[in-house]
């Protein structure tokens, strides 16, 4: 199978998951709506390949799944540590003011007043909301992304405008 060029990682396998081959994967953000809609994963051990998901289901804070061809737990354990990537063409469709977090990473950042903070080097959560970590080293910055602080998101513009001063 040909390598698709929008494969975005969401996760990385944390063990296996009981005796009969089934894994455990730490997603990355809290919404794993990617690793549980997609019928095929991508696992960069122990080289880039594709796999078929049979089951996969959210337990506590990570997906379980069984895979196709993966029949005992040394066979799963052998992949503790491979990060998992799905086609962003197969992520769940958003409603008009959601976005997925790779989405939003590399977008600049400027402020009310025209000024540039700089890119989104990454997402976080908190708990009960996502933060933006824009720029990098001594000007990093910690933005909410809530309504408050969050004014528009133009991705076609490749820009977040966001109501925060430089001084923050």
């Amino acid at each position: 199978m040909e390598i698709p060029d929008d494969l975005v990682q969401v996760g990385f396998v944390s063990g296996a998951y009981g005796v009969a081959g089934g894994i455990r994967v730490r997603p990355f953000s809290t919404d794993a709506d990617a690793l549980l809609h997609a019928k095929t994963w991508w696992l960069d051990k122990p080289g880039l390949h594709d796999v078929d998901v049979r089951r996969a289901k959210l337990h506590g804070g990570d997906v379980v799944a069984t895979l196709v061809g993966l029949a005992d737990r040394d066979m799963a354990e052998a992949l503790k540590g491979a990060a998992v990537s799905v086609p962003r063409s197969q992520f769940p469709q958003l409603e008009e003011d959601e976005f997925y977090w790779a989405d939003l990473i590399g977008l600049d950042v400027e402020n009310l007043q025209g000024e540039r903070l700089g890119a989104v080097a990454d997402m976080m959560s908190n708990g009960p909301q996502s933060i933006l970590r824009v720029g990098a080293g001594e000007a990093e910055r910690l933005i909410p992304f809530v309504d408050q602080y969050v004014i528009k998101v133009d991705r076609d513009a490749k820009k977040i405008i966001v109501d925060w001063g430089l001084d923050y």
